[in-house]
């Protein structure tokens, strides 16, 4: 078992006291006061709380490290190269409708590379963590990819765009040359643990576009960690920037890129 470095500890601490507030105000989701930010795109006063918990831990320990967070945007780093990627709750309308899929993300990217990564299932209480060359984890159990060769067998995760949101049809052309090609799709709601999912190898592979940095930060450097292979919807390595990604073992990468460039 690999020993946590203290930059992992550290994460794991602030994601432990955000994790508390969440569960609190889970608790009583139908009280919770709602604001809405744009068509569907709910955010709610749970998700600012968490957040300036994560902020205000995160900036005593490494003062010199940046910020780029969903609600609160981008805060410039004093070293001029280190930053925090937060998502307070990745999984906001499950946590609005109550139901238990949600989690705390919070990536480190450095010198523009991401270098380490924990997410927070705050329900189910799985911490899933990386950091580069060290491997990704779940609690104290090292994750591997899943080993599956053949797209009959395998379970791809992905995110469909909501009310809003464009996309849709490109999205339903998507499924339509994916779905008769393999065992099944699922859309769970929170793409940070869909990345973890792809890391533990419980989903043969992940694609979504229309993304934010900090919905994919920690779940790429998990994937990558666990022996997957993330690139952007060309194959690139623009996944932060374009919000497109995809997300397998180095088998099925491939075969899964040619059907969405279908």
């Amino acid at each position: 078992m690999a020993l946590r470095s203290a930059l992992i500890n550290a994460m794991a601490n602030a994601a432990r006291k955000a994790q508390r507030s969440l569960i609190r105000d889970f608790n009583e989701v139908e009280h919770l006061q709602v604001s809405k930010k744009g068509p569907a795109d709910f955010v709610s006063a749970a998700d600012r709380k968490a957040e300036k918990i994560l902020q205000q831990e995160l900036a005593k320990l490494r003062p010199d490290f940046g910020f780029i967070m969903e609600e609160s945007g981008r805060i410039e780093a004093r070293d001029g190269k280190s930053y925090w990627i937060i998502d307070p709750l990745d999984g906001t309308t499950n946590f609005l409708h109550g139901i238990p899929h949600f989690a705390i993300s919070v990536g480190v990217q450095r010198e523009g590379e991401l270098v380490a990564g924990i997410v927070l299932d705050v329900v189910r209480d799985e911490l899933f963590w990386a950091e580069k060359g060290v491997g990704a984890y779940v609690n104290e159990r090292r994750l591997r990819v899943s080993a599956r060769r053949k797209l009959t067998e395998a379970v791809f995760g992905t995110g469909i765009p909501f009310h809003g949101k464009p996309g849709h049809a490109a999205f339903v052309k998507d499924l339509t040359s994916i779905m008769p090609e393999v065992a099944g799709i699922r859309r769970m709601g929170a793409a940070a643990l869909d990345l973890c999912y792809v890391a533990a190898g419980r989903f043969d592979g992940f694609w979504e576009s229309g993304l934010s940095a900090w919905d994919m930060a920690a779940g790429i450097v998990l994937v990558r960690e666990a022996g997957g292979m993330v690139t952007d919807l060309a194959g690139g390595d623009q996944m932060l920037a374009s919000g497109g990604i995809i997300a397998a073992n180095d088998v099925l990468h491939a075969p899964l890129r040619k059907l969405l460039a279908k």
